[in-house]
């Protein structure tokens, strides 16, 4: 399955990049779980991801792949919302992370980055209901 991009313009991943910490991902990682509360967002700087929903009852709804300079986790942290999905990295992957309180602050203080923020959003929205309609 081709990787999805859910890349925002160069000007925001720039801005994003100067307030990211690195993760180490040597062995895979799951960044983050399905109802977690959202305490930042990913930079997919080099690498996959997988992206997955599961039911309640813990089955595996949908699966997106995420390849890189996607921005994971962004949904959860703009609607100050669980995570609603499970995004795990493959081994090497270089993943940078911003703390929910940096990405408020960062786009508060610059709302000329808001269409890219809408922009990756768009993109998971189209991915997702692709997904729903291959099932």
């Amino acid at each position: 399955m081709k990787p999805e991009t859910f890349a925002a313009d160069r000007t925001l991943i720039e801005a994003l990049e100067k307030l990211s910490q690195p993760v180490a991902c040597p062995e895979g990682r799951t960044l983050f779980i399905q109802g977690e509360i959202a305490s930042g967002l990913y930079i997919l700087e080099q690498g996959e991801a997988a992206l997955v929903l599961e039911s309640p009852a813990g089955r595996a709804v949908m699966c997106l792949h995420a390849g890189s300079g996607s921005l994971l986790g962004l949904p959860g942290v703009v609607g100050s919302e669980p995570y609603t999905m499970t995004a795990m990295v493959s081994k090497g992957s270089e993943v940078g992370f911003v703390t929910r309180g940096d990405f408020e602050k960062l786009v508060n203080a610059e709302p000329s980055l808001y269409p890219g923020v809408l922009q990756v959003l768009a993109a998971e929205v189209r991915s997702a209901r692709r997904a729903l309609c291959d099932t």
